[in-house]
């Protein structure tokens, strides 16, 4: 066989990234390149493709004017020690580049070193005439004067310039060196690993064809991030759906058809296997690290940060971290089968392999909201607002992700979300709210003097005053909380209370109702304690 049937037989094609679809934890790359086959082609190459490759993940397909059968793929790992040519060349450009521009400040620095000796000479020849034309009087002090000024301005103008001109040139320098220590390590071979796609084919004779190549590629992920502004003095809480994309895949996406998905192709096929779940007693040890445990776990109970539910709310001081900065708004095309959603952005996407976040907007958009205060009177004397947000049955998979709250144009802080489906209530914790005004006083405290049985009762009882100090009536859970006995022989009871409550489990009293604007609202209860004269009752710290 020529060389000339060989190089017919295997020809190599030029392709470019054309579209990408981001998953949590990989993506699918497509590839397109097009060619001239005369009909002798029996094998097309592709080169310099990633080692984050997933091989067996690799499909091929292809559309043109003529016949071409598609016999088989193959995938080839290739070392090479060849020096980075793109790279060098991009190197190359830019040092060429700050040398001109360094060399034309050193040719406007050499013209005002020209005109500087030109002013030093014609001080020196005029010297003499000017000394003579002065003791003949032919020249005037002040035409003297005006001349001598002119000389020392313009001197002083171009020792001024020429100054400007070498310090712009040390920042030249700089630059320069940095740049030529990266072209010099770039010289030095190093081995270059990659793979080589070797696609068999039988084409029915001459003419355009264009192929395609798709492939898996590990090292790439996207995650959401949430911004979602409240503003209180409406129903509904403006939620900003962000994605932050990250690949180090070895390889740019560069204007590629950019599209995010949640399905999770790399959970496999077949159901998860149950390993053996064991039980124990604990040893000494283990035992009293979780009395231990146990009661660090009861005094987080009584911070007034619990009050909120929400962790985050003790987070609220913090500012907001640098990745709240202001994006692009790419609004996506949203799509939805089943439990999976994609969204695929109306702009070209620019990713480059460097392993950084990049953020783009998938929408934003207004959801329906209704807004609560919940107010533990015992533990803090402020209301903390909550928002019930509800998403759209026509919307998508909200996925886990950090939210940053903005409440009336004031970060409150962040918070988690949860995976929130389509037409699915969620609740966000907004911080205390001053605008309700809660006062809590102990009002009776009452030892009946008469023992019944030998038993002592001990009656307590108060009184809460919650006060509406806005313009908007305010929707309130407020929550109180009656001792619970762990001895028989004490006992616990509500006595009264008004507006009328059942007791809930684990000594529960909760209340819901709707204060107007600048309202005021007051709740009384009382319970009573219990216990045997003898007894001495510890916990009841009221």
């Amino acid at each position: 066989m020529t060389n000339l049937e060989s190089s017919a037989v295997r020809t190599t094609v030029d392709t470019d990234i054309v579209a990408v679809t981001v998953y949590t934890d990989q993506a699918i790359v497509t590839r397109r390149g097009a060619i001239a086959l005369t009909g002798q082609e029996r094998e097309l190459k592709i080169v310099q493709l990633p080692v984050t490759i997933e091989t067996e993940s690799v499909r091929v397909s292809g559309t043109g004017k003529i016949a071409v059968r598609l016999l088989g793929v193959s995938t080839e790992r290739v070392f090479s020690t060849e020096p980075f040519g793109e790279r060098l060349t991009h190197l190359t450009r830019q040092i060429q580049q700050l040398e001109a521009e360094w060399n034309l400040l050193q040719a406007q620095i050499d013209g005002l070193a020209l005109q500087s000796r030109f002013i030093e000479g014609l001080r020196d020849k005029t010297e003499e005439p000017f000394a003579q034309s002065l003791s003949r009087k032919n020249l005037s002090l002040s035409e003297t004067l005006d001349f001598l000024n002119f000389l020392g301005s313009q001197y002083s103008e171009y020792a001024i310039a020429t100054a400007e001109y070498k310090v712009q040139q040390q920042e030249l320098d700089k630059q320069l060196q940095v740049l030529r220590q990266q072209w010099q390590q770039l010289q030095i071979p190093s081995p270059k690993e990659s793979f080589t796609l070797n696609v068999a084919i039988e084409p029915a004779g001459a003419g355009e064809f264009e192929l395609e190549v798709s492939y898996i590629v590990s090292g790439a992920s996207w995650t959401p991030l949430y911004d979602m502004r409240v503003s209180t003095s409406s129903n509904c809480i403006n939620l900003t759906y962000l994605a932050e994309v990250t690949q180090s895949t070895g390889e740019d996406w560069i204007d590629v058809s950019l599209t995010l998905s949640t399905a999770k192709p790399g959970l496999g096929t077949l159901p998860p296997k149950l390993e053996p779940w064991y039980i124990d007693v604990p040893r000494p040890s283990e035992f009293i690290r979780m009395q231990r445990l146990a009661r660090i776990q009861a005094a987080a109970v009584a911070t007034p940060a619990s009050a909120s539910g929400d962790s985050s709310m003790a987070e609220t001081e913090e500012q907001p971290e640098e990745n709240l900065v202001t994006v692009e708004t790419v609004v996506a095309e949203v799509s939805r089968e089943g439990s999976v959603v994609t969204f695929k952005l109306s702009s070209n996407g620019n990713i480059p392999s460097d392993g950084a976040p990049h953020k783009t907007t998938i929408f934003h958009d207004d959801f329906p909201c209704r807004f609560e205060y919940v107010a533990v009177p015992r533990l803090v004397s402020f209301a903390y607002l909550q928002a019930d947000v509800k998403n759209s049955t026509h919307g998508v998979t909200l996925l886990p992700g950090k939210a940053n709250i903005f409440r009336d144009y004031t970060f409150v802080g962040t918070t988690q979300l949860e995976n929130v489906a389509f037409g699915q209530e969620f609740k966000l914790n907004l911080g205390i709210d001053e605008g309700l005004k809660i006062e809590r006083d102990l009002v009776e405290r009452q030892v009946d003097k008469k023992l019944i049985g030998n038993n002592r009762r001990i009656s307590y009882g108060y009184r809460i005053v919650v006060t509406n100090l806005q313009n908007q009536e305010a929707n309130l859970k407020l929550i109180e909380q009656l001792p619970i006995s762990r001895n028989e022989q004490i006992k616990v009871r509500l006595s009264r209370s008004n507006p009328q409550i059942q007791l809930s489990e684990m000594g529960i009293l909760k209340w819901a109702f709707t204060l107007p604007p600048q309202a005021k609202r007051e709740i009384y209860y009382q319970f009573i304690v219990e216990h045997p004269a003898e007894l001495t009752v510890v916990g009841l710290d009221v």
